[in-house]
């Protein structure tokens, strides 16, 4: 197969096969077997498209295939059995669809693609569970790609997908829209699950590298259509905010060589100013709404204050100390007070910066997170404290998971060591 086909397959899929699993899902009730069809589609391309060419609408084409094999299936009576032996739904009910199939195919695709988003980060799964299932599902990911955007195994991967399709199944989730109470809950749960997607791509928990950008583009491209499909929902443009404004200094997280560059540190130039520009947008549609302001929405406001910032010392951190008090009346966290105490040592000084992350140093919740000795660590330096500051960088590396953030410490704690007079801990 010549690599430029296979390459328009690919992208195809990547954009399709969302819209498509949606589509099945509603028609089957089974996520896991909607998948199954689609993938039958994908390989009805792979084998067709080489010989008569890319179509001119190949999603209309792998829709046309998709139906042709639920419909298939479903005369020949082998999706029934395999439906009532896992579902227990009746025979006379599935067999009532097959003459409406093509009218339910055809309906739009817009409820289905955030039914889909609402199942595949169902409460009743895990949360590793839900971010696979979603790049599954939503993003188009292989079980190959998430594994290694996450350094996990492949089997690994493979079986949170596989359980947590079999979790959905044998609870007989209902592939419909929730309401009230229940729809915001489960929003939520979506909003985390993308959220979680880009943060391990803008901060890698762990591995060799400092970014991910594509887990970014991916956890972007979900946000953005989840923005299209709730536009009433300031929270959901709130989080959309968050990401491009984050998103857009990616380029200037990493220094040639991938080294870790700190946000005062960066390359202005090197942000990205289209991604600003959406992000500021997006979060003046998200605070125009006139609803309460949101987690994601206030994050977002943080961000925009770095964003319209020339320079680094013209940050506003005084107004960004603010909102992250605003921050922690709407979600209370020790890291929430933790990035409040930045911001105070910003505004007021590092003196004033560390009142506030010594309050912290007895939470359970931040004994082994290494950017509270890494924070401490920071303010102790700039207090000239240089001998505290060594054996906080010290804690931090020992606690970091990330190759480039541990070597980021351990070079901060050779500096502080050099200032005052004393060795380093290897």
């Amino acid at each position: 197969m010549a690599s430029e086909t296979l390459a328009a397959i690919e992208a195809v899929w990547r954009i399709e096969a969302p819209r498509l699993i949606a589509a099945l899902a509603r028609l089957v009730r089974d996520v896991g077997l909607a998948e199954d069809l689609a993938q039958d589609a994908l390989v009805a391309a792979l084998e067709q498209w080489p010989i008569d060419g890319i179509p001119r609408n190949p999603g209309a084409w792998l829709m046309t295939a998709a139906r042709r094999q639920a419909i298939d299936g479903f005369r020949r009576g082998k999706l029934l059995e395999r439906k009532h032996a896992e579902l227990g739904y009746e025979i006379e009910a599935l067999e009532r669809m097959v003459p409406n199939l093509d009218a339910a195919m055809d309906d739009d695709v817009g409820d289905d693609l955030l039914r889909l988003m609402f199942i595949a980060c169902h409460p009743l799964l895990s949360t590793e569970s839900r971010v696979a299932l979603t790049l599954r599902l939503l993003g188009g990911l292989t079980t190959d790609e998430i594994a290694r955007a996450y350094l996990v195994s492949e089997p690994t991967i493979a079986q949170r997908i596989v359980r947590a399709k079999r979790t959905l199944s044998k609870a007989q989730v209902p592939f419909e829209l929730p309401h009230g109470e229940e729809r915001a809950a489960r929003l939520a749960s979506v909003l985390e699950v993308v959220y979680l997607i880009f943060n391990e791509g803008y901060a890698a928990t762990s591995g060799s590298d400092w970014t991910r950008p594509a887990l970014c583009d991916d956890a972007l491209r979900l946000g953005r259509v989840l923005a299209g499909l709730v536009p009433e929902e300031p929270d959901v443009h709130g989080l959309v905010a968050l990401m491009e404004l984050q998103a857009s200094r990616l380029r200037a997280r990493t220094g040639p060589s991938g080294e870790p560059v700190l946000l005062a540190d960066q390359n202005r130039a090197l942000w990205d100013q289209l991604l600003i520009r959406r992000g500021l947008a997006a979060l003046e549609r998200a605070v125009s709404s006139g609803a309460s302001i949101g987690s994601y929405t206030c994050q977002a406001a943080i961000a925009a204050c770095h964003a319209r910032a020339p320079s680094a010392d013209d940050t506003d951190w005084a107004q960004i100390a603010t909102l992250y008090g605003v921050l922690a009346a709407i979600t209370p966290s020790p890291v929430v007070e933790l990035n409040r105490g930045v911001a105070v040592a910003m505004a007021s000084g590092p003196a004033a910066g560390l009142a506030v992350i010594d309050r912290l140093q007895e939470e359970p919740l931040l004994r082994n997170y290494h950017l509270l000795p890494s924070v401490r660590g920071d303010l102790l330096a700039r207090l000239e404290r240089f001998g505290e500051a060594q054996l906080e960088f010290e804690r931090a590396a020992a606690l970091a998971q990330n190759e480039r953030e541990r070597t980021l410490l351990r070079q901060r704690a050779m500096g502080c060591a050099a200032r005052a007079g004393t060795s380093v801990d290897t």
